[in-house]
C-alpha cells in the first residue's frame, strides 16, 4: 500500500517511525549492502579509530538531514512525477545512513546527538523549498548534492589512509549523491547562483563542525 492509499493519520505514523530511526541510529540492515563489507577489516589505533568514527558520525548527521529534506519535499511535491522522485532518493539515502550507522558501530562510536535537531530543521526547510515549487525544490536537491559531493571529498581526504572500509562507503555514497544532483536537474530543476550555493555551505558547516563533536 502506497502513501496516497494511506490516511493522514497513518502517514504521520509512517513519517514518526522513519524520523525515529534515521536520527537515533536505528535503519537497520538495507536492500543493498554496505560497499564497507567486502573490505577486510583493520585494527586502527585509538587516534585514527576516534578520527574515522568523527567523520562517519559527520556523514551519518548529513544523510540524516538528506532524509529529512527528502522527506518535507515529498510531503509539498505538487506533481507524482517529483513526489517519487523524492521517495526514490529518500530510499538510497536509507542506505547510506545504514552504512553509516553500521561503520560507527564498528568503531565503538555513537551517532550524534543533535540529530534530532538537524532532521527538524532540514525537514521544515524541505517543505519550505517544495511549496516554492517543484522546479525550485529539484534545484534545490541539485545544489545539495552538488554540496554533498564536494563535502565528502574532503572528508575522504580526513580518513586515517589505513581506514579502507570507511573510505570505500563514502566513495560509492558520493556516486549515489552525484546521480541524485543531475537527476534533479533532468526533471527541470532550476540551477541555483553561486550566492546561494554558498550560504547553503556554510549553514552546512555548522551541521559538520558540531556533529564532529557531538
Amino acid at each position: 500500500m502506497n502513501n496516497r492509499e494511506l490516511s493522514p493519520l497513518d502517514r504521520l505514523i509512517v513519517q514518526f517511525d522513519g524520523a525515529l530511526r534515521a536520527t537515533t541510529g536505528t535503519m537497520g540492515t538495507t536492500a543493498r549492502p554496505s560497499p564497507g563489507a567486502k573490505i577486510e577489516p583493520v585494527e586502527l589505533n585509538p587516534t585514527s579509530r576516534q578520527r574515522s568514527a568523527s567523520v562517519m558520525r559527520v556523514n551519518h548527521c548529513g544523510e540524516v538531514c538528506a532524509q529529512a529534506l527528502y522527506q518535507g519535499q515529498t510531503l509539498a511535491a505538487r506533481s507524482p512525477d517529483v513526489e517519487q522522485r523524492m521517495k526514490d532518493a529518500a530510499r538510497e539515502e536509507e542506505d547510506h545512513l545504514a552504512w553509516c550507522e553500521t561503520r560507527i558501530k564498528e568503531l565503538d562510536s555513537h551517532v550524534s546527538y543533535l540529530n534530532p535537531f538537524w532532521y527538524t530543521t532540514s525537514f521544515a526547510l524541505g517543505a519550505a523549498t517544495g511549496l516554492l515549487g517543484d522546479k525550485i525544490s529539484l534545484g534545490f536537491v541539485a545544489a545539495t548534492e552538488e554540496g554533498v559531493c564536494k563535502h565528502l571529498d574532503d572528508y575522504m581526504d580526513r580518513l586515517p589512509s589505513e581506514d579502507v572500509r570507511s573510505r570505500e562507503i563514502l566513495a560509492q555514497m558520493r556516486t549515489d549523491e552525484s546521480q541524485h544532483a543531475t537527476n534533479a536537474l533532468a526533471a527541470g530543476g532550476t540551477r541555483f547562483p553561486q550566492p546561494i550555493k554558498r550560504l547553503m555551505h556554510r549553514v552546512s558547516g555548522l551541521m559538520t563542525g558540531s556533529a564532529w563533536w557531538i
